[in-house]
């Protein structure tokens, strides 16, 4: 019946789901209740509920969503027993409406409903996903993480094989499937088997928290530029990375950041030297290396360009002369190669799953070429969400 009302129920239960336990959390800190590590506050218990389960099996989710039913359900029948505090037979009526429903909720297991948590299991990455944030994140795990990881970050660095266990692709579904705060944790603090026997070593001594999450935004980058280079498409919705722009060059020196420009189509260009024409469809951005470009907009700087040489996954020296086009949310969803004769419905690289969330970019057809419009009509109705530790982000 859930699935006859609405297709995504499931996308929004998790949600709703983890929308009540980050408010709870921030009612506890407000009250007092819970401290902060690392700046923000510290989820006070060792469990969580475990979305990946409720995501993948149906039955039980459908007993999730009755369990929220039934407690709501109890919760306004307090509440009516409260205001019907004057009249017994109307108290009487709540609490046994209360009591039912009590008794017979489809209370799911607390061994599928329960995962491990830790105290920074809810917190966000406060970088900003910046271009310096990714450079910096860059040289970070090239002095703490490639010996294990390896340079691409596949898992396959010059020490992996004397290790206890294989260390994991970087470049895969693990990124996503974990949270940024769970991912914070096991890299301050090290990961253990079911034995307890340790298979990474924390960093908390050598490494700052910030450190930490300047290297999730240079892992979340490669991740995107490897994932191209391997199959051809974003599996996952690739945020812009931010950095300061300068429009209007004529108006002053004034510079903004790229986010202000949210809610715009945006063309991003490495500039190769040669005039870049503006398209009325789209804010074009002139990305430089060192010196200002030519066209309207603006963006100059080693770290800006460095950020999205990784995620085209080609080297720096190779960028120069290829598009991307950024869509009203921010996402970055498609690219044009250097010397590419116009656009093509295969250039869409991230495109929508009928939930909203990525799905593989259609194969390049021998039909041809669509052509921009048709590109920006496609990406326009399917806008696409992150999938981030379980919970759709954007519903």
């Amino acid at each position: 019946m859930l699935d006859a009302l609405d297709p995504n129920w499931v996308n929004h239960l998790l949600v709703l789901l983890r929308t009540v336990e980050v408010g709870l959390l921030s009612l506890l800190h407000g009250l007092g209740l819970t401290g902060e590590i690392h700046g923000q506050p510290a989820w006070p218990w060792a469990s969580r509920i475990d979305v990946d389960v409720i995501a993948i099996d149906r039955g039980h989710a459908r007993q999730v969503a009755g369990a929220v039913l039934a407690l709501a359900g109890i919760v306004l029948a307090l509440l009516a027993s409260l205001l019907l505090r004057r009249r017994p037979w109307g108290r009487r009526l709540a609490w046994g409406l209360a009591l039912l429903l009590l008794v017979a909720a489809p209370w799911p297991s607390p061994a599928l409903l329960l995962a491990t948590a830790y105290p920074t299991s809810f917190q966000e990455s406060p970088t900003g996903y910046t271009a310096q944030s990714i450079a910096r994140g860059a040289q970070l795990y090239a002095q703490n993480c490639v010996a294990c990881h390896g340079v691409d970050a596949g898992g396959e660095g010059p020490q992996a094989a004397s290790l206890p266990m294989w260390p994991p692709n970087l470049n895969g579904a693990l990124l996503w499937r974990r949270t940024d705060g769970d991912l914070l944790w096991r890299v301050l603090h090290g990961m253990h088997d079911r034995h307890g026997q340790e298979t990474m070593p924390g960093f908390a001594e050598r490494l700052s928290a910030g450190e930490v999450w300047q290297i999730l935004d240079f892992l979340q980058a490669n991740a995107a530029g490897q994932s191209l280079r391997r199959v051809g498409e974003w599996p996952q919705p690739v945020a812009l990375p931010d950095g300061a722009v300068r429009c209007d060059p004529a108006a002053g020196p004034g510079q903004t950041a790229l986010r202000t420009l949210a809610g715009q189509r945006l063309r991003v260009v490495a500039g190769d030297g040669q005039p870049v024409l503006e398209d009325p469809r789209f804010v074009t951005i002139e990305l430089t290396r060192a010196q200002a470009g030519q066209g309207q907009c603006q963006a100059a700087g080693e770290p800006l360009w460095q950020a999205f040489s990784l995620i085209a996954g080609v080297a720096p020296e190779a960028l120069a002369g290829t598009q991307f086009i950024v869509d009203r949310d921010g996402w970055v969803r498609a690219r044009a190669l250097p010397g590419q004769a116009g656009w093509s419905a295969a250039d869409l690289l991230c495109r929508s799953g009928d939930d909203g969330t990525a799905k593989p970019a259609a194969a390049p057809s021998s039909a041809p070429a669509e052509g921009l419009d048709a590109l920006i009509t496609t990406m326009d109705r399917q806008r696409v969400q992150l999938v981030k530790g379980g919970v759709p982000h954007g519903l």
